[in-house]
């Protein structure tokens, strides 16, 4: 454990001097407890804002690290993240990893957070920092990271209850629900060894799909690892005929958010919707339990249909590479995009054709693109 002071003009109700520590372990009682203590005083936590980061079967290659800010004896901020090396990951684009306790005064404490980043790991090239679009984290644009506003994520606002969601869902979405219980789709969760090799069935279909190319390498030891962590995860599965068709994680912290990730499920059985009665039984699971707010885990088209509210995220990212090639890459690229965009239809549609890999277009030409892919988007990831 790593602690460090930074003495900043405090000008919120917290005043004093905030000091920064470094985790890289699963914290011991004291600072645990104080972890603990902050989360109850931020805004819808999440199980990656929490001390059970660390504890995460599929980081053991990633070099897990946690920066706890704080002042006055109590936790003010958390930011939880990856050290690759020449590279350092907070969240993602649908997943921030950073909370500020509402309390806080949010410029000093993200300036904090970004000064203890940076000196942490002088030697990273490359530093990035997801959070929501909800809070504005200058501290970090004051100390050099770019902001861009990527995408987010959907989010399903459950203190209405199931019931009342039910009723004001789209047409569409309610009648594929009805479609899949009409179809005697069965969801349980996943338990026993036997639902765990089920699961295992469906995931290795659906990550070897040649609809598309899906990078999502995962062990069984790991996922039968987050079956047993109930105090914090959940697997549903979907059932047909006796046989495991769908499935689909959620994690959460007790008191915070949920989060659908590693949906997955056989495309033969797409017509079914086993996805829809999925993402519905873990909406009423989370009313059931007490849970404020359901995060889809991205906001493509099959989780729009769940919710309008979609809650943008800003990247913040500090590219100290040579001549900032990354930074220059990525501002090609969206030039390239705008570039495409006001193209006609007919010649965007062209020059993707053109781009696209060559089995894709068999499939398409032999017409496996229907309902069934386009149903298909995961709810959630990793």
């Amino acid at each position: 454990m790593s602690c460090r002071e930074f003495t900043v003009s405090p000008k919120a109700p917290l005043r004093g001097v905030h000091r920064a520590l470094l985790l890289r372990e699963f914290p011991d009682g004291a600072t645990e407890n104080l972890w603990r203590e902050f989360l109850t005083h931020t805004s819808c936590p999440a199980h990656y804002d929490a001390p059970e980061f660390f504890l995460g079967p599929y980081w053991k290659d990633r070099s897990p690290f946690a920066i706890l800010l704080l002042c006055r004896d109590r936790a003010v901020g958390a930011l939880t993240g990856f050290d690759e090396g020449k590279e350092i990951i907070s969240g993602q684009c649908s997943r921030p990893q950073v909370c500020i306790a509402q309390d806080a005064d949010l410029n000093l404490a993200s300036l904090t957070l970004a000064d203890a980043l940076v000196s942490y790991f002088p030697d990273a090239k490359l530093l990035t920092v997801y959070a929501w679009g909800s809070s504005e984290l200058l501290g970090f644009a004051d100390h050099g990271f770019r902001k861009v506003t990527v995408e987010g994520s959907a989010v399903v606002d459950l203190r209405p209850g199931a019931q009342f969601i039910l009723e004001n869902l789209p047409q569409h979405r309610r009648r594929d629900i009805r479609k899949a219980i009409r179809n005697r789709i069965e969801i349980t969760e996943a338990t026993t060894t036997a639902d765990l090799e089920a699961y295992w069935g469906v995931y290795s279909r659906w990550k070897h799909t040649k609809r598309k190319k899906i990078h999502h390498p995962r062990e069984l030891a790991e996922l039968a690892a987050i079956q047993q962590m109930r105090g914090n995860h959940r697997r549903f599965m979907a059932w047909y005929k006796g046989q495991a068709i769908a499935a689909l994680g959620i994690r959460f912290y007790r008191g915070g958010l949920i989060e659908c990730a590693n949906n997955c499920s056989r495309d033969e059985c797409l017509h079914l919707c086993p996805n829809d009665l999925l993402v519905w039984r873990a909406i009423e699971w989370g009313c059931e339990n007490g849970f404020c707010t359901l995060s889809m885990g991205g906001a493509h088209p099959f989780v729009r249909k769940w919710s309008d509210t979609v809650i943008p995220v800003h990247r913040y990212r500090l590219d100290r590479t040579l001549l900032h090639s990354v930074e220059l890459k990525d501002g090609a690229s969206q030039r390239a995009r705008r570039w495409m965009h006001r193209l006609p239809t007919s010649v965007q549609r062209a020059i993707k054709t053109i781009l696209r890999p060559a089995s894709w277009r068999v499939q398409t030409n032999l017409g496996v693109r229907g309902r069934g892919a386009r149903n298909a988007g995961s709810a959630g990831k990793t």
